[in-house]
């Protein structure tokens, strides 16, 4: 098996199948090590260009549904492709890496990949995308619908204030209070503070179960 066929193996678990053999080839042309990695409070996914004789890296969270895996894969090569064409010297999520996001999201926006509500909602969200599809309320439910249906799980909006919960990653946090648009948590094993987007599933436990 070649190293394409690998990477086209490993894609097949977690994008729709009709843009495997695209990214496979980003991969192998952008040059870029992909990594899966569990849920993470604070981001879906996340790009490193190359450091210390490491090469580009961009790590997307497991449990993503395909279509939020694959919007948060494209979202991260942007970065890359920003970065080799204009170094360090821009800004994060500014006009040089909304315009790569609008290039390669592009080739993307049929049905035979996604469906047509999420089509609806990238065309108004790739008008000014934001750092995150969090930012974009309509973008955000919609992809959510997709999740794998769990019966215990709630949004983190419908939880009172102080409320201790379980994110897909098995990690507890409580609910602390409300900043702009998203909500501050205490992770319990640490102490450590996250912003959590207020649409995000999660499920509450009761304090008798904490470990």
């Amino acid at each position: 098996m070649t190293q394409l066929d690998r990477n086209k193996s490993v894609l097949a678990k977690y994008i729709p199948e009709t843009a495997i053999d695209t990214i496979a080839n980003w991969v192998y042309t952008f040059d870029f090590k992909l990594k899966i990695t569990k849920s993470r409070a604070s981001k879906y996914g996340d790009y490193r260009p190359p450091f210390k004789g490491k090469n580009h890296q961009i790590t997307i969270n497991h449990d993503l549904n395909k279509y939020a895996f694959l919007i948060t894969l494209v979202h991260e090569i942007a970065h890359l492709s920003a970065w080799k064409k204009h170094g360090n010297n821009i800004q994060s999520h500014g006009k040089e890496w909304k315009h790569e996001y609008r290039v390669l999201l592009h080739p993307f926006l049929n049905e035979t990949v996604f469906p047509s509500d999420i089509i609806a909602a990238l065309k108004a969200y790739m008008h000014d995308p934001a750092a995150s599809v969090c930012n974009d309320r309509s973008l955000f439910k919609i992809l959510n619908k997709y999740n794998t249906k769990q019966d215990n799980l709630s949004l983190l909006e419908d939880l009172p204030l102080q409320t201790v919960f379980e994110t897909t990653g098995n990690e507890q946090f409580i609910k602390q209070k409300k900043i702009r648009t998203r909500y501050l948590c205490t992770k319990i094993s640490t102490k450590q503070e996250y912003l959590f987007h207020g649409l995000s599933q999660v499920k509450p436990i009761s304090k008798e179960l904490l470990n």
